[in-house]
């Protein structure tokens, strides 16, 4: 089954082809979290893999890929907007462009396969050099000013429950790169024909019967001796957060939250010691500077420790964002200082010829690992942190558990804070490690070392989770290997295709030259 009738009006050029590749692109963008509708991927890819490779010049192949990149990323970066809307009466001017214009700079890699791809014959040496050339140009979006990989393709895959535990266990060996070569690999050999259809059928099995054979494998299990995490979820909105109205309130509420839960982890979980997680942004003051506030806190978890977010000064009009770790009688055990920022959020880009930023973020020193009383080992990080596959644990430092605080209220009631929190589902399979996802206004969770749901809160709720931590895996290949894995396998995948393209071309030739001798 071949796709080139679909195709038929983007070589026609115009505002019509372009409308066509766009509106392809969108399509593709209802494949991600929180929607996770995969059969969008593979029509949408198969429009624009057709439709590149059926354009009369490259210039054209060029536009096609970098406008099916528009529509994907501004439809799968809607909730951008919401950002700017929280300080609308200052960026109203902003606000149509705030997911396009991210598009706009990322899109152009959706070019590199485009133009790459054209250089060998149709058949699988195109489709490998297309995977392979698509994975490395998605890789290297962690260049991007601090990097920026959301949404990578092989996320499709974190559909809710049982079965998407099973599809996303292969990232325990090739890591969320290595699903987006898999995922684009399939989708583009499904209008290959039937043999190939089947072989993506077959291949498919096999996956889900190594995905489900991992997690009944390593049935999820909490050891003795393991605490209980308790996520208090504020629900503080975002111009509150912002303008610091009502501070005493959100304090005081986040207080009798903490009291609550670490009463009700006593009663209901005895023989694990509670530890009490604030999200970023959960503390409106300078915790670092405020002894008073520091035991108020204390005394409020009764002899737990507590994890919580909170602004320290780096410099006059210069801040850290941090995660401090507060013993049970109050003083500061450890402090983590953000250390990846979030482009035009956190820092401003040169390419700016504006401020947006009031106030400037310093990066931290990066990744650490605690080893703390009650606690254990655990990797702490900061909102943005947890998208970057290989990069999430600190060299030679394997902790027990991830911990990941955020404040995602920016983007309201939207897919933003449901997609941050599936790169926490993913980490947790790629390095075998129990993932605590803490967040303001939701959706906060705690995953085990297998991407599954332990708990979760509802968006919008002012609550609490209580769940005992679940045991992390010894080690998993993604550990070892890193993005090296998938990185190895798009190099081989762009070399066999270039290999086979040319082993066909010189076929060509030879039949081509036995045609003129039988003349």
């Amino acid at each position: 089954m071949r796709i080139k009738a679909l195709c038929s009006l983007p070589q026609k050029g115009g505002w019509r082809g372009a409308l066509y590749l766009i509106m392809a692109g969108c399509i593709a963008a209802l494949s991600l979290p929180p929607l996770c509708f995969i059969p969008a991927l593979p029509l949408a890819l198969g429009v624009l893999y057709q439709a590149v490779g059926l354009a009369p010049t490259k210039r054209q192949a060029a536009l096609w890929a970098f406008l099916f990149g528009m529509g994907f990323y501004t439809a799968g970066l809607y909730w951008l907007t919401n950002a700017i809307l929280t300080r609308v009466e200052e960026f109203w001017w902003a606000v149509p462009f705030a997911a396009p214009g991210v598009a706009l700079l990322i899109a152009p890699l959706f070019i590199v396969p485009a133009l790459l791809c054209r250089l060998v014959p149709e058949g699988w040496p195109r489709l490998l050099l297309f995977a392979g050339s698509w994975t490395l140009a998605d890789m290297a979006r962690v260049f991007y000013f601090s990097g920026f990989p959301w949404n990578p393709l092989g996320s499709v895959l974190e559909l809710p429950g049982y079965v998407g535990d099973v599809l996303i266990q292969p990232a325990s060996l090739i890591g969320v790169d290595g699903l987006t070569f898999m995922v684009v690999l399939a989708s583009l050999a499904l209008w290959q024909g039937r043999r190939a259809a089947l072989g993506v059928c077959v291949c498919t099995i096999l996956w889900c019967g190594w995905g489900a054979w991992r997690v009944e494998h390593h049935a999820h299990h909490s050891g003795g001796g393991k605490p209980a995490i308790a996520i208090v979820q504020g629900n503080v909105p975002e111009d509150d957060v912002l303008e610091r109205d009502g501070a005493s309130e959100q304090f005081e509420s986040y207080l009798q939250l903490t009291a609550r839960a670490v009463a009700d982890a006593r009663a209901h979980l005895p023989g694990h010691l509670p530890v009490v997680i604030w999200p970023e942004s959960a503390f409106p003051g300078l915790l670092d500077e405020d002894e008073w506030a520091r035991q108020t806190i204390a005394t409020a978890a009764a002899g737990a420790p507590v994890l919580l977010g909170s602004d320290r000064r780096a410099g006059k009009g210069r801040w850290y964002n941090s995660l401090i770790a507060l013993a049970a009688d109050g003083h500061i055990e450890a402090i983590y200082d953000k250390s990846r920022l979030v482009p035009f959020g956190e820092y401003e880009p040169w390419i700016l010829p504006f401020h947006l930023l009031p106030a400037v973020v310093v990066p931290g020193l990066g990744l650490t690992r605690w080893d703390l009383p009650q606690i254990g080992r655990v990797g702490p990080m900061v909102c943005y942190e947890i998208i970057f596959s290989g990069s999430v644990v600190a060299s030679g430092q394997r902790p027990e558990w991830l911990l990941t605080i955020s404040n995602d209220a920016w983007y309201g009631n939207s897919a933003g804070p449901r997609q941050h929190l599936a790169t926490g589902r993913m980490r947790a399979v790629e390095e075998g490690l129990p993932v605590v996802f803490a967040n303001n206004r939701g959706v906060s969770a705690i995953y085990d070392a297998e991407g599954r749901d332990v708990g979760h809160t509802k968006w919008g709720k002012e609550q609490t989770l209580i769940r005992v931590l679940p045991d992390a895996e010894a080690w998993t290949v993604f550990t070892y290997i890193g993005r090296w894995g998938p990185f190895t396998l798009a190099i081989l995948s762009v070399l066999m295709a270039v290999w086979g393209g040319y082993g066909r071309k010189q076929k060509h030739v030879h039949i081509n030259e036995s045609l003129v001798k039988t003349r």
